[in-house]
């Protein structure tokens, strides 16, 4: 097919899955697979090859997904019941006082961010922020909206994230300019648009505060006994920051030939630090140290995980479908066209590398996938650029911008956003899909301002 006709099916499957969504009102699960495979045969793909495109997809984005999402539940929900959130919260506001609380967990977010991916994170955070509004009555966005918006800068626009080390690998920009210079750029977007744009959104949706991670008096959790100590919840809580941090560094020093390949212990900090097996671990510690060793009964512990696991089951299979919608994009080229469409309009190269990665997002879902296919498309101008390192690691840094602009319903991460805050489609794309539009825009105003001057 045309790209031009590709276009044009890859915008009427959006445009009829918004129908289906919001005003139809037909489930979100659904309603992506019928659209998924309506615009897979549409675009090209036969009968007999339309199953295993359709399970592929959803099989690879639900894999570690699920382990992910499941025991990030797990372990929010073991701090929340295990009354280790009451005291992070009552901790954090009387040191930095209550007029300054969306600040200090927008700032532990900002940290926390650096070595934990953008779901996980909003997993193992939101029960604190829940726990904060509950004690302070405000609305829930005003505490959630600016972690979210930390994670999700720090996710874009810094390695160890997949997106900005994979894109700085297929262009051959040196990585530690690229950490330097998305630095740089992240804590002013941070501030601007994750933070102080988050506190005005806030204030404009009316929200409940949700029930999805737990919540309720001390009497009512599954978890009773003494509260644990300040020094042990932040424990638990840097537990999978280190096991994670490890495995970046540990992946980095093996890339760049310092460790060898083969080094037994270089791959078992690998495999304890990937994302997924770092919160398995972080539960089970969890367990034994909020519940084991205060003697909780076993049948508890068992109860509270069978609570964390199945409020999340929806957001998993939405997660899923998600990524099954965005895979039907990538395949049948629709993706492709875009970038192809915006490569030939020969815009500035800074201007090329956000816009071709917002139009790869935008089309497909995955941040990780428009970045990466970005550097791919614009590997050679890069390498054959004359410009500065900062120059070349900036390039990367737009790439990482355009990543995660507009991100709606062919993201994952938009049906996590909404499921955790308990918000409906049309409520999420006025919320969300706003929300990182405009951090998405702020970190390339601030890359470009960069790029004129380094």
């Amino acid at each position: 097919m045309t790209p031009t006709t590709l276009l044009l099916i890859g915008a009427g499957s959006i445009a009829i899955l918004l129908v289906l969504i919001m005003w139809l009102k037909l489930n979100a699960t659904v309603s992506l697979i019928v659209v998924s495979a309506g615009t897979a045969l549409v675009a090209g793909t036969s009968m007999t090859g339309l199953l295993d495109l359709l399970v592929d997809s959803f099989s690879s984005t639900v894999g570690k997904l699920a382990l992910i999402i499941g025991f990030g539940a797990v372990f929010g929900r073991i701090l929340e019941q295990s009354g280790g959130a009451e005291v992070l919260a009552s901790t954090m506001l009387r040191l930095f006082g209550e007029k300054r609380a969306p600040l200090a967990l927008s700032i532990a977010s900002l940290l926390f961010g650096f070595p934990i991916f953008f779901d996980a994170g909003l997993l193992v955070m939101f029960p604190i922020l829940f726990n904060v509004a509950r004690r302070l009555g405000g609305p829930v966005l005003l505490y959630a909206l600016p972690a979210a918006g930390s994670f999700q800068v720090m996710h874009g626009l810094m390695p160890p994230h997949p997106g900005p080390v994979a894109a700085a690998s297929v262009t051959g920009v040196n990585l530690g300019m690229v950490f330097l210079m998305g630095a740089v750029v992240a804590i002013p977007t941070w501030y601007l648009a994750g933070y102080r744009l988050a506190l005005f959104m806030a204030r404009r949706f009316d929200i409940s505060l949700p029930t999805i991670l737990g919540g309720g008096d001390a009497s009512e959790r599954e978890l009773p006994g003494k509260e644990p100590s300040f020094g042990a919840v932040v424990s638990l809580l840097l537990l999978p920051i280190v096991l994670i941090a490890g495995n970046t560094v540990t992946t980095t020093l093996q890339s760049s030939g310092a460790v060898p390949e083969d080094a037994l212990w270089a791959n078992t900090v690998r495999f304890l630090g990937d994302t997924a097996v770092a919160l398995v671990l972080s539960v089970i510690v969890a367990l034994v140290v909020l519940g084991y060793a205060r003697r909780v009964p076993w049948a508890n512990l068992s109860r509270i995980v069978d609570s964390g696991f199945m409020p999340v089951a929806s957001i998993i299979m939405v997660a899923g479908t998600g990524g099954m919608f965005g895979g039907v994009l990538r395949e049948t080229g629709i993706g492709t066209a875009l970038a192809d469409l915006l490569e030939d309009v020969g815009l500035p190269l800074l201007v090329s590398a956000y816009l071709i990665s917002l139009a790869l997002r935008v089309a497909q879902g995955s941040a990780t996938v428009a970045i990466t296919t970005t550097a791919g498309l614009l590997g050679p101008a890069v390498m054959a650029a004359e410009a500065s390192p900062a120059q070349l690691a900036l390039l990367i840094v737009a790439m990482g911008a355009g990543s995660f602009f507009a991100s709606h319903v062919n993201d994952s991460g938009f049906w996590l956003v909404g499921g955790l805050l308990q918000v409906d489609t049309a409520t999420n794309l006025r919320l969300w899909t706003v929300f990182t539009s405009a951090i998405s825009l702020t970190a390339f105003a601030v890359t470009a301002l960069l790029y004129l001057v380094v």
